[in-house]
């Protein structure tokens, strides 16, 4: 059903954030049949220099929220992985989750963060987001939510809908004060034009090498015209959570010096690098209020090791959609208690298991056959990308309307 086929239900919903779990929402949600706006800090929406993997599951709800072709059109569709260690061994990979078939062409979708973010911004009309809005406080009032700008500013909204990253304003009101958890961990990330490189990286697939303590992964975005790299190590530094901190491309040379090749000669044709701390934290004691709920980083960051950080806010943002699809004002505190219910197991399992995954790709311990046993056991029977984000809604909702 397109956006002007839809009969709206009345809310008036808030969005904090425009990243991908926000912009998502606002587009799902528009689908349903909800008015919708954003509210974005940044006075404008950069292209950060940053590739994220698009998996199954993201691509299924993507697809269910109208949004597929259009983060296709800017993908790069991959289809294997391959993993070696340091000294330039294969080692065997976990069963690709899932197989290749018709109706699943491609295992993966990497993407160029802010060529995706743009795709998710073409589906919303003019004006739906706004930017240089950042947000102060949310009070939760009895008719709806209250949402006071730095300026001084307020607007009025029935439902507010936080999904505004790991220092989140909002989940700080739904949840009070939660101490972030550092996995020591630094990554470095990339992008590097491919005639820089040569023709000596394979473009169609995406390569991790391993080794004591480091890890060093490479996909192509932007349609195979960019490289993207992201090369994990071990750190004591506090460094900040963010995408566009600069890095120093000496430092992460000296970093895998002695790395087997083609690591060495990446890295020579890096042009700038950024580093980015990795946070997660203890899951939260609630997501929600009444009329205030959480949504991707804000409700649950994780660390990136199953490529999943993404694919999760996109997840919450279809469910979160079809969950509020048809409710009244007066149905809002059920549908959010349901969302939650909803997402509160998975996304934990899912944090759980990066930060697994993460240890087990820098373990000093294992050799690359029981690192390759254990990843295989954590992505056993293909449960993360598998998952229907609408049809558990819609399964959770047709079991309220049997009650």
């Amino acid at each position: 059903m397109s956006v002007t086929e839809v009969t709206r239900n009345g809310l008036h919903i808030a969005i904090i954030g425009a990243g991908i779990g926000g912009l998502t929402a606002a587009a799902a949600l528009r689908a349903n049949g909800t008015d919708v706006v954003v509210y974005e800090k940044a006075h404008e929406l950069r292209e950060v220099g940053a590739g994220v993997v698009i998996a199954s599951n993201g691509l299924r709800a993507l697809d269910e929220a109208g949004l597929g072709e259009r983060v296709r059109a800017v993908g790069t569709p991959i289809e294997r992985s391959v993993m070696g260690t340091w000294h330039g061994e294969s080692v065997p990979m976990p069963p690709a989750w899932p197989s290749v078939s018709a109706d699943r062409p491609a295992t993966s979708l990497p993407v160029h963060r802010g060529e995706l973010q743009q795709a998710l911004l073409s589906a919303l009309p003019a004006g739906t987001v706004h930017l240089g809005r950042p947000c102060h406080d949310v009070v939760e009032t009895s008719d709806g939510v209250r949402i006071v700008f730095a300026d001084g500013s307020e607007e009025h909204a029935d439902v507010v809908v936080g999904a505004d990253g790991i220092h989140s304003v909002v989940q700080r009101v739904v949840a009070g004060p939660v101490e972030l958890s550092s996995e020591g961990i630094m990554a470095y990330r990339g992008l590097i034009p491919v005639e820089r490189l040569d023709h000596t990286v394979d473009l169609s697939c995406m390569q991790m090498w391993i080794g004591p303590g480091r890890t060093f992964l490479i996909y192509p975005v932007s349609q195979g015209r960019l490289l993207n790299i992201v090369a994990f190590t071990a750190s004591t530094l506090d460094a900040e959570e963010s995408w566009t901190a600069p890095g120093d491309v000496r430092e992460l040379a000296a970093e895998f010096a002695d790395w087997a090749q083609p690591i060495p000669g990446i890295i020579d044709a890096i042009p700038q690098t950024f580093r980015w701390g990795l946070y997660d934290r203890k899951p939260l004691h609630r997501w929600s209020t009444d009329r205030i709920t959480l949504l991707g980083d804000a409700a649950h960051p994780m660390t990136p090791h199953l490529g999943q950080g993404a694919n999760m806010s996109i997840e919450d943002a279809v469910v979160l959609a079809n969950v509020l699809a048809g409710a009244s004002a007066a149905d809002v505190p059920q549908r959010l208690a349901l969302y939650e219910s909803l997402r509160r197991d998975r996304t934990t399992r899912v944090q759980q298991n990066a930060r697994q995954s993460g240890g087990v790709y820098r373990s000093v311990d294992l050799t690359p056959q029981q690192q390759a046993a254990q990843l295989t056991k954590i992505l056993a029977d293909n449960w993360i990308p598998d998952y229907d984000a609408a049809a558990a809604a819609g399964e959770a909702l047709a079991g309220i309307d049997r009650r």
